[in-house]
């Protein structure tokens, strides 16, 4: 599959969309004071840069890089579409989004994702790719439902 990986500035619909399902998804499953992921404007309040995966015409998934300063930088929203599950896209975004960081600048890059099993495939990728597991960073704190990971790029 041929993926288009392009800086969005979340005006297409398609994109918006898959925010707020993102958003849902992690509040559906998540208490309120475990809840990390960010809507739409809260991305564009935070500054933090989105791409979004394509192919040929459809969107196959999103991810976010929040760039803290002195070399650090956060990566945010996450998501492949249902279609896309299992294809390789979030492994293409995730590399997409290290090479930007990297060329930015950004020397160490960190995530928060669940530490449930709803969150198994998703911190396989992270850790397949060099993440490893490390204690709340920035504003988080302990939560027995949140994983938090870093690496060095």
């Amino acid at each position: 599959m041929h993926l288009d990986i392009r800086l969005d500035d979340l005006s297409t619909v398609a994109t918006r969309e898959l925010v707020t399902a993102h958003v849902a998804g992690m509040q559906e499953n998540t208490p309120p004071e475990s809840c990390h992921a960010l809507d739409a404007e809260a991305l564009v309040g935070t500054g933090a840069s989105l791409w979004s995966a394509w192919a040929d015409a459809e969107l196959a998934g999103i991810g976010a890089l929040a760039a803290w300063g002195d070399g650090e930088g956060e990566l945010k929203s996450m998501r492949v579409t249902e279609a896309s599950l299992g294809r390789g896209v979030g492994r293409a975004i995730l590399r997409h989004i290290m090479g930007e960081a990297r060329a930015r600048g950004i020397r160490n890059l960190w995530l928060e994702t669940g530490s449930g099993d709803d969150f198994a495939a998703a911190r396989g990728l992270y850790a397949s790719e060099g993440f490893r597991e490390c204690p709340p960073f920035g504003a988080y704190t302990a939560d027995p439902l949140s994983t938090f990971m870093t690496r060095a790029l």
